[in-house]
């Protein structure tokens, strides 16, 4: 027996997260045992495990997703954890020492807020402050906040490898601090600690009205830091901001997301916070008088650090005589450079999504520049952007000397930390390239927060993007305290507008556009956020602990909606509506709404949103909540099946999205659910199979047709070659999910610049369709301690295999075409974890589940 992937609060080791109390799991695997028979979990306050502070009870079989530790945090402290696990064999293991150290919690932040005597407010500083160690170190951590981004650096050398901290929050509800371990960078004797600062989300261009212009949330740059040294013997020195320190112009002559960077290599002070150096005659930094933020809170967002690097496939030399690097792959991130060129040479950087007539093209951009500037000092050296990040496959490269070198560029490919879970591969390539598609989508998309687009000005978290595609991103990637920060975030707007949740969170969407319905919030499927993304993440990972945290969110997101625009029939028909949103089947080209009644659209997620809020009150113990809930829920699908069915049971609405939603939420009999897939199937014979719904159908449109037994419709339906379908986007070179269907048309053209992303994860959902319905995997139980198997064959795969690392460990499927004894048919083989149960469903067996416990098996049908 073997113990893997031990972690607090879904992430491994963390140092000075947000928690109100400690949440750790682990995943084993064992080759005798098929199930965990007991296990215990200890606690200490050192790393050998001799000061323990907790016990659970050895006799106890507590569940490996998700154990809540009954201890009391203290500030600023470190923890170390340990769990043995028994087998039903008798064979066990114990874990490696794991550990988690918490942040202030409710210990003030020490130090001022303080920020440059300068009267222009543009320049980004250096900032610094000398101090002496004389004793010896034992450990040293550094808390910070910032607006708008901070980047430390303690002698001479940069902190962590993390970027754009302090993160997105809305600033007026809360600001995040950051804990670093700095007990290796700092010195006895001698010490500098340095940061430069940029605009970021609260003090660059960013959101609704600061797109096309330089108005910003904040106009000055704030910086409040603690250190605390623990010396040797068993004292402390605390260094924290004040106006002592330093500061003077930074290299970095204009930053913020949307328009990228101006950095001159000339301005550079080498060394600038190395103690070697010295600050003398730079100015000092002065007191903030007013901070314009809410509360000061320990992080939650998880690390934005370089994933990954590719480099560039080709050199272009366009018709325009341009010089464009081909990266081959639509990314988000920047390019790592190295120059060699006299001092004074200004090199440009621009960065497009995409190619027109041969030529560089960056229009779909809207407002957004996405330029680096680079201004050499003659010295050979590599480069890259410390404050902003663009979304590109095309780089147009100006002011360097002689031809292009390859070698001389790398795309460094930047998101959160998560870690990758679940892959898909086929025996068709088209349908593994919009896999990719969909899962690069997700990469770019998933920086800081899940956004709609990472590329023009935008690049804000649209909560109806997320909600529909947040299954298939936690099958992808490992997704618990992603959307954990999310949520809070979610909350935070909520409790500022009365329960309603904002259409983008965080909201920075204010000013002129605060009456503007478009702009604000309120709006079904994209509030439903609310309520279904964590419920999602209950049920793929197992862990109650966020329906316990979001529970609030969930039910006055409800009360909201009953409060305001439940009508006399019992229908959700008033307020602003995205409908399902930019569908094929809306009155005109320029009809972004689609076709199917919006108020029919609200009424089934009032229904849906209602009925898990019931749900998740019956977990918790709220039954008189669960009853409340459950009625509203009921009372919901009633007027549904009052005013938009027949009395034979067909739906008046002609849409695919209308006979999607019936199914998928249950708002029709047993007995008239034929009926209703009949009439879907219907539409799509008269679109000759090709889907005309938008964000609202799609996601559910090809699981759906599974579940009503149509696979063969949901096939015929993805592998659609021309528009609209998934496939046309990849005939047409797509590497990543498209915005609209149509984005680019069949000649290279683009459809059209105001609202035209080339990376807009949402229509990717159609991946959870694969894992599903394609491989067969489904959760019976929360976090897959029972699960299903229940494969779609098809005569277009030659095989179909996936693996996904569960929350209890690895889940393998494959499927593919074999003979035996002269007869054909499919061999099937699932790998079953330690400590689940498979139930597997083959296609052809009415319905009949073969129980299958952990190990490798395979099936013949």
């Amino acid at each position: 027996m073997k113990i893997l992937q031990c972690r607090t609060n879904h992430m491994t080791n963390p140092i000075g997260f947000a928690m109100d109390y400690p949440v750790v799991s682990w995943i084993a695997d064992s080759d005798e045992s098929a199930c965990q028979e007991r296990a215990q979990i200890i606690v200490a306050l050192d790393n050998q495990m001799k000061e323990i502070i907790y016990q659970s009870d050895p006799a106890a079989n507590p569940d490996s997703t998700g154990v809540k530790l009954p201890i009391i945090l203290k500030p600023c402290t470190e923890y170390y954890w340990t769990v043995q696990v028994w087998g039903d064999q008798g064979d066990t293991a114990v874990s490696q020492v794991n550990y988690f150290e918490t942040g202030k919690r409710e210990e003030p932040l020490g130090g001022q807020w303080i920020t440059t005597p300068w009267e222009d407010k543009t320049i980004s500083p250096y900032i610094r402050k000398s101090f002496r160690t004389e004793k010896e170190i034992c450990k040293a951590r550094l808390y910070v906040t910032g607006l708008g981004l901070v980047w430390p650096e303690m002698n001479g050398q940069r902190i962590g490898r993390e970027y754009f901290a302090p993160g997105f929050t809305a600033v007026d509800r809360w600001v995040q601090i950051y804990t670093y371990d700095v007990t290796e960078l700092m010195r006895q004797g001698d010490n500098v600690l340095g940061f430069m600062l940029g605009n970021g989300w609260a003090k660059g261009r960013f959101g609704g009205s600061r797109r096309t212009h330089t108005k910003t949330y904040i106009n000055d740059y704030f910086l409040r830091a603690e250190l605390r040294i623990q010396l040797a013997d068993g004292s402390e020195q605390v260094i924290v901001t004040d106006d002592s320190w330093r500061c003077t112009p930074s290299p970095v002559l204009f930053d913020n997301f949307y328009d990228g960077e101006i950095y001159d290599e000339r301005k550079v002070i080498p060394g600038w916070s190395a103690p070697e150096v010295s600050d003398d005659g730079w100015d000092y930094m002065v007191p903030a008088n007013k901070v314009p933020l809410g509360g000061l809170e320990d992080r939650l967002s998880l690390p934005v650090i370089i994933k990954e690097t590719i480099r560039p496939v080709e050199v272009i030399r366009t018709p325009a005589g341009e010089a464009v690097l081909d990266m081959g792959q639509n990314m988000v991130g920047w390019i790592r450079m190295r120059v060699h060129e006299l001092s004074g040479t200004r090199i440009k950087l621009s960065h497009g999504e995409i190619l027109q007539d041969g030529c560089f093209y960056r229009e779909n951009l809207r407002t957004a520049k996405a330029e680096y500037i680079y201004i050499s000092d003659g010295t050979e050296k590599a480069v890259e952007p410390h404050f902003t990040f663009y979304g590109f496959r095309y780089v147009k490269v100006e002011g360097v000397s002689g031809e292009l070198n390859l070698e001389d560029f790398t795309g460094c490919v930047v998101y959160s930390d998560l870690d990758e879970t679940g892959w898909v591969e086929t025996s068709d390539q088209r349908i593994n390239r919009l896999f990719e598609n969909a899962k690069w989508s997700q990469k770019d998309n998933f920086l800081e927060l899940p956004t709609d687009c990472p590329q023009r000005d935008e690049r804000m978290g649209w909560t109806g993007d997320a909600q529909v595609f947040c299954k298939t991103a936690s099958y992808n990637m490992e997704t618990y305290a992603f959307y954990t920060k999310y949520l809070h975030d979610l909350w935070h707007e909520q409790q500022k507008n009365h329960g309603m949740v904002t259409h983008v969170v965080p909201s920075l969407l204010r000013e002129s556009f605060t009456e503007s319905a478009f702009w604000h919030g309120g709006a079904s499927v994209w509030g439903d956020a609310a309520v279904i993304i964590p419920w999602t993440m209950y049920r793929h990972y197992g862990d109650i602990t966020i329906l316990e945290r979001q529970y609030p969110s969930m039910s006055v997101w409800v009360d909201w909606i009953v409060g305001k625009y439940v009508d006399e029939k019992g229908l959700w028909s008033g307020g602003f509506q995205f409908g399902d949103w930019l569908a094929l089947d809306g009155q005109g080209e320029d009809d972004r709404y689609g076709g199917t009644d919006t108020t029919y659209i609200a009424s089934v997620f009032l229904k849906n949103s209602s009925l898990l809020v019931a749900q998740t009150a019956k977990l918790l113990g709220k039954e008189e909540d669960a009853d409340r809930y459950q009625q509203i829920s009921d009372r919901t699908r009633a007027a549904i099946r009052k005013e938009y069915f027949t009395e034979d049971g067909r739906m008046t609405i002609p849409t695919q999205t209308a006979h999607i939603l019936a199914l998928q939420f249950d708002l029709v009999e047993p007995e008239g659910r034929k009926l209703i897939a009949e009439g879907l199937i219907k539409l799509l014979e008269a679109n000759n199979m090709h889907l005309s719904c938008g964000f609202v159908g799609t996601s559910y449109l090809c699981r759906v047709l599974s579940a009503e037994g149509c696979s063969e419709a949901a096939y015929k339906v993805l592998f659609q070659k021309d528009f609209p379908s998934w496939l046309y986007e990849v005939d047409m070179g797509a590497t990543t999910i498209w915005e609209r269907w149509n984005s680019v048309l069949p000649d290279g053209k683009i459809s059209g610049t105001g609202m035209n992303s080339l990376n807009h994860y949402a229509y990717g959902s159609i991946v959870q369709w694969y894992y599903e319905n394609m491989c067969g995997l489904t959760e019976k139980e929360p976090g897959f301690k029972e699960f299903y198997v229940r494969p779609e064959f098809t005569e277009r795969f030659d095989h179909v295999e996936m693996e996904y690392h569960s929350p209890r460990g690895e889940i393998r499927i494959r499927w593919e075409k074999a003979k035996t004894k002269g007869r054909e048919g499919y061999r099937l083989a699932v790998k079953v974890p330690f400590n689940t149960t498979a139930y597997v469903s083959l296609p052809g067996d009415s319905g009949k589940l073969c129980r299958l416990e952990s190990g490798l098996h395979e099936i013949w049908c």
